[in-house]
Formats: structure tokens, sequence, C-alpha cells
């Protein structure tokens, strides 16, 4: 680096302004010449009487005034009307919005939760009293001598006249049938038979009862409910005032079979 390098230099060097490899290079210039030292320290010096130790004054009111005077004035922009409102609104619209999307996602699990329930209550209150005529060592009451002499027999017996009017064949045999109870209520209970296989319809009022909305399929003129649970088929339909449970072990296609026929006939 020669000295008119240097000097030209000095003022980015001494305000730190220099690449690390231009500021190495003059440093070492400044060692060894004795004249471009002199040139940085009075540089120095100029810079600290000029930053430091001068005399500083104000400006005048009156210029600061004359100097405002010459500014271009600004215009303050009009803020459109709907703006006035946004802000005001925007939370406002946000809890609107939240509630739009949230509510029929509450009240719809909220009754999907209550229907789920109510069928599951039903579904395994129908599984427990079929389980209940399984074991028990007299599970007619009234030997089937047609359903023409079953029917008579609940007279006096329930509060309700059970209608069933499928007198069973001969790949459904009627055995007879019994007085039972299905949760709160007194129940008529049909037993049928599909070769060893017991079949329990529970006929019973069914009003105040948490029947299941969702999941039916077409039973007749009846729309009904089909679920399996612990190997035991169970169908579920109502038709007026009066409410069917449907159960047994039988496949579930041979039990469909039966519920056509007594769904079809009630």
């Amino acid at each position: 680096m020669n000295c008119e390098d240097a000097r030209s230099q000095l003022l980015q060097y001494q305000q730190g302004r220099l690449e690390l490899d231009a500021a190495d290079a003059l440093r070492a210039h400044l060692a060894a010449c004795a004249t471009c030292g002199h040139e940085d320290a009075a540089e120095r010096m100029v810079t600290e009487l000029l930053e430091h130790r001068l005399p500083q004054h104000p400006a005048s009111l009156a210029l600061k005034r004359r100097l405002a005077a010459g500014w271009p004035a600004s215009v303050p922009q009009r803020v459109p009307w709907w703006r006035q409102w946004a802000r005001p609104l925007v939370p406002a619209l946000a809890v609107a919005t939240v509630l739009l999307v949230a509510l029929p996602v509450v009240y719809y699990q909220r009754t999907t939760v209550r229907d789920t329930n109510g069928t599951s209550r039903m579904v395994g209150e129908a599984i427990s009293d079929y389980l209940r005529v399984l074991s028990s060592q007299h599970p007619v009451e009234i030997q089937s001598g047609g359903i023409h002499q079953v029917k008579p027999w609940f007279e006096g017996r329930l509060d309700f006249a059970p209608v069933v009017s499928f007198a069973g064949d001969q790949d459904f045999p009627l055995e007879g049938g019994a007085v039972g109870y299905f949760l709160d209520r007194k129940a008529a209970v049909f037993v049928y038979r599909r070769r060893l296989h017991v079949i329990s319809l529970f006929v019973f009022r069914a009003d105040g009862l948490p029947w299941p909305t969702q999941g039916l399929t077409p039973l007749g003129r009846v729309r009904a409910y089909t679920e399996v649970a612990r190997g035991i088929n169970t169908i579920l339909w109502r038709d007026g005032d009066l409410g069917y449970a449907l159960v047994s072990d039988v496949d579930s296609s041979e039990l469909h079979a039966l519920a056509s026929k007594l769904a079809g006939n009630t």
C-alpha cells in the first residue's frame, strides 16, 4: 500500500468501515510510514474537535418555524366509514363464526352420544332378557296351540294387547309365550325356534324409550335397527304404539327372514 492509498482510506479506517484485510494493510503502513502516521493522528484530532469539543448550539425557534413552514404539509388520509366499524366488529364476527361452526358439531356430538347410549341400553336389555329365556327351565308359560291360542292368554296379564300375526311356520315354529319385562315395563314374550336355536320376540309399549334414530334399515313397512353383540343378533323396531325386539344366536340372515315375516304381518 502506498501513501496515497493509505490517506484516502484514513477516515474509513478510523470509523471501522474497512474490510479486515485492507485495515490490516493500512495499519501496517501507518506503523512503517511516519508521514502517514502523522496524518492519521491529525485526522483523529479534527474528528475529536468537531464531534466532542466544539460548542453545540440548538437552532432558534424562528429557524425551526421557517424550516417547518418549508416542509410540505401532510394531508391526513380519510378513513373509510367501514374501517371505523371494522375493529370493534372483528372480535364479534370471530365469536359468531366459532359459534356457527361449533354449535352444530356440539349438537351432533351430544345427539349422537345420547342416541348411542340409548341404543346400547335397549340392545343390552334385549340380550339379557333373551339369556333369561334360555336359562329358564320353563321358558314358555303357555304352550303353542297356534297364535290364536297364545295371544288371548295375555289378556289380563298385560296393560296392552300385543299385536303379532305371524303364527309360525315350518321354518320358524312358534313354541309358546310368557310374560316378561323389558326395561321398566311388562312385555309379551313369544318364543320361536329355528332348528336348535331359540328365538325370542319381546313386544312392549314403545312410548318413553330411547329408540335409535341412526343406522336404520327398511323392514317391511317399518325401519329397524340391527346389532350383533356377544355373538347374539338383535333387531329392534317400532310399529305404532308397540315396540319389538327380536333376539337370537341364529344366523343374522335367518333372523332377518323371521323379522320380515313379523314386521310384515304386525
